[in-house]
């Protein structure tokens, strides 16, 4: 019956209707205070796409027909939506400079080839856990977690450092435990999310090193609004696991000068999935950000940023240890000066600064009674960013600069042995295991990266980094040095990442071609780790300090066509993968602690000669009626160990998200279904297991009865479905969840938020 649903909708959504013609319009852009002419700015007819620039005297032409709405957009001024008319003026307001995008929409000088922005207002009217639930929907996305709080995201084969996820344009926040209980996305508060802008692949240069992606998580700063105070608070409350999430903001504009704080609490407990097993899954949070903003100038501004986020109680059902607390800190400050003379366009500075204390026990698990471990550890990152971009001429945009990041881990398990060979022992012995043996990893970049109009349609991007690397540690442990000869010297790498693409947009078409490497220095885990637990089974991992680096040449090409009432859009992608890092059972390494308990050997981190992905993505919409919408997103990704002549392992099966809204101006009522498929393309050298299908449908509405009132109420997963993903395993030796962590089963909701 579901693919009998599927193949409808699909055969449904190649009905195609026609536009009509249309005409040159002509117009100026202006600025609305001094009358001035506006260079660079961009106007876009909103039903078909089409832009055009506006040239040094303002003036700009355009296919289009006169009433057609458009959208003009520049860097410095603010967004005007208005209607075409021939000969017309159209005057801008200055805006504030932004800082925390790297996507700048619907300008082909600004424009980054296979990258989009996810701005999804429905899940406001839920409670996620954390920052890595908003990704669960996006197509391409799956999500790994080791518990209900510990979330991030995988695309298509990438994971963890092959993605290249940062907040705000840059500031990171890395994980000090190596069981990543404590990913990047449990740092920030999901109420401040503004957006998050993703780049598809090695198809850009300027924002770090990039193996397989960007994911830039932009939170909340100043909007283009009126001087004065403006606020909100909201709370909601979800019913499987009694979870409250409370959160409040307020901002404070003036000419010069912005204040944005924000603070949330949450108090999750465990849930019961559609079997209705109860599943460890509950933490506390409490979280608070400040942001300062200042325009010395018109076409200047800084911003200062500091956050904390403070963790507690927190329970994983993917391992075997649990966190009492998680604390972190990143401040950072970014500067911007636009419009510096004729070729330069503007430069931008950032620095950042983050600190990660995190605490592991064993204390409420059954291995507590033989064993009392606990494994404090610590990260610190930081580094930063300047960018110049010049303009040689109107055509024509170069991006170049240099940005860095410094990594330090360090930490320390300590094991107070009270049984061995399940005999008592009269006085305890106290073991100290060295876990990141006080290791660094150093990256300094340098770009450059141009953008050329090379025709009235067709934009070019071309772009070259190198990124100069230095990896050691300080403190090994004596077996460490011993497996590698009995000295480890510090790496340094220097690693050549490049792009080239091309776009094309035309009436209502528009077509990307790109070509990448992306090239990734392997991780501390990957290095350093030793004999520790910190996959999905229950093998010990040892680190190699003589890995090279992966790399991902990946080629993709999309296409967009917006009809008038239709939306289609495709993704196809290649990758072929050389010196891809994975781990592999090494008999020569015998198990270090528990000697004689089974598996023996421990896995060693290798690189593969050989691999590949390939796969699409498909998106349609349809609006109906002008209230009426319908969409449907897919996504495969196919990956292959040419090596070891199977499939790579943690690929997100083949999934298709559904959704019906109906909106009003004052209410909308919303379906949504994710079907996935089984995943049976397993990588047995990593000990993986099929897993089955599922389908899940949820339903959400939201009420605005008077202005600054908002009211949600959501039913998710209505039909109780027991169901896991394939990326979410527990702990092997689990005896609740059998090796996988169930996802809950239903779940009421209802949310409340008043903006002032």
């Amino acid at each position: 019956m579901k693919q009998n649903i599927l193949l409808s909708i699909i055969a449904f959504m190649f009905v195609c209707l026609l536009n009509a013609q249309s005409t040159k319009i002509t117009g100026k852009i202006i600025d609305e205070n001094s009358n001035t002419p506006i260079e660079f700015a961009t106007i876009k007819v909103l039903k078909t796409n089409k832009f055009s620039i506006s040239n040094s005297n303002g003036t700009f032409a355009i296919d289009a027909n006169e009433g057609d709405a458009i959208e003009v957009t520049h860097l410095s001024y603010k967004t005007k939506n208005t209607n075409l008319k021939n000969n017309q003026t159209i005057s801008l307001q200055l805006a504030q400079i932004e800082l925390n995008e790297i996507i700048v929409s619907s300008n082909p000088l600004e424009d980054i080839s296979h990258s989009e922005v996810i701005v999804d207002q429905l899940k406001r009217v839920t409670q996620p856990r954390s920052v890595g639930d908003l990704f669960r929907d996006i197509k391409g996305f799956g999500i790994v977690k080791r518990g209900a709080y510990a979330s991030e995201p995988v695309f298509r084969s990438f994971k963890y450092e092959q993605l290249n996820v940062q907040y705000d344009g840059g500031m990171k926040i890395l994980n000090a435990c190596p069981n990543r209980m404590d990913p990047i996305t449990t740092h920030v508060i999901p109420e401040e999310v503004a957006k998050i802008e993703i780049v598809k692949g090695p198809f850009t240069v300027r924002f770090g090193q990039n193996f397989g992606g960007v994911i830039n998580i932009v939170t909340n700063s100043r909007a283009n609004t009126d001087n004065g105070f403006r606020g909100s608070i909201q709370s909601g409350f979800e019913s499987n696991g009694e979870n409250t999430a409370t959160a409040a903001s307020f901002s404070y504009f003036a000419n010069k000068v912005d204040i944005h704080v924000v603070g949330s609490y949450r108090d999750f407990g465990n849930y019961k999935d559609g079997n209705g097993t109860e599943v460890p899954s509950s933490f506390k949070t409490a979280d608070y950000s400040v942001k300062i903003g200042v325009d010395p100038t018109e076409n200047q501004r800084v911003q200062f940023t500091w956050r904390q986020s403070f963790a507690r109680d927190i329970l994983h059902a993917g391992l075997p240890m649990d966190s009492p607390f998680d604390n972190s800190l990143l401040g950072g400050i970014d500067y911007k000066l636009t419009e510096i003379s004729e070729k330069i366009e503007s430069f931008t500075a950032k620095v950042f600064y983050s600190y990660v204390d995190h605490l592991m026990t064993n204390e409420e698990r059954p291995s507590f009674k033989m064993t009392d471990a606990a494994s404090p550890v610590q990260s610190t990152t930081y580094g930063g960013k300047v960018e110049l971009v010049i303009r040689p001429s109107e055509k024509t945009k170069i991006f170049t600069g240099i940005d860095a990041n410094f990594i330090g881990r360090e930490g320390n398990r300590t094991r107070i042995v009270k049984i061995m060979n399940g005999m008592p022992l009269p006085t305890p012995k106290t073991f100290v295991d060295k876990i990141w043996q006080d290791a660094t990893l150093n990256d300094v970049g340098v770009f450059g990266e141009g953008k050329f109009i090379v025709a009235n349609n067709l934009t070019l991007t071309t772009g070259v980094r190198a990124d100069f690397i230095n990896t050691g540690i300080d403190d090994p442990a004596a077996d460490f040095e011993a497996l590698y000869g009995g000295e480890i010297k510090d790496q340094n790498e220097v690693n050549i990442s490049a792009n080239a693409s091309l776009k094309y947009q035309h009436n209502k078409f528009q077509a990307q071609f790109a070509l990448g490497r992306g090239v990734r220095t392997a991780n501390m885990i990957e290095r350093y780790i030793n004999h520790f637990n910190v996959g999905v089974d229950p093998y010990e991992y040892v680190g190699n300090p003589n890995l090279n680096p992966e790399i991902n040449n990946q080629i993709e090409l999309s296409f967009m066509q917006n009809f008038k009432f239709i939306e289609i859009g495709a993704s196809v992608f290649y990758s072929f993968l050389q010196d891809y890092i994975s781990a592999e059972v090494n008999p020569d390494i015998p198990r270090k602690f528990m000697p004689t308990t089974p598996p023996v050997y421990a896995k060693q981190f290798i690189n593969l000669d050989k691999a590949m992905q390939t796969g699409f993505e498909f998106n349609f919409k349809l609006k109906a009626t002008k209230k009426l919408a319908f969409t449907s997103d897919l996504s495969y990704t196919y990956a292959q160990n040419k090596d070891f002549d199977e499939p790579l392992p943690q690929i997100p099966p083949f999934m298709a998200i559904l959704g019906l809204k109906f909106e009003e101006s004052n209410y909308f009522l919303a379906l949504s279904s994710r079907l996935v498929a089984k995943q049976d393309r397993i990588s047995t050298t990593f000990m993986e297991e099929e897993s089955p299908s599922f389908t899940t449908v949820d339903f959400r509405a939201g009420y605005q009865p008077v202005q600054g009132l908002s009211i949600g109420a959501a039913v998710l997963n209505i039909f109780d479905e027991a169901y896991y993903e394939h990326l979410n395993y527990s702990y092997k030796n689990s005896s609740i969840l059998s090796g996988r962590i169930y996802e809950p089963g239903r779940n009421f909701t209802v949310f409340v938020k008043y903006s002032f």
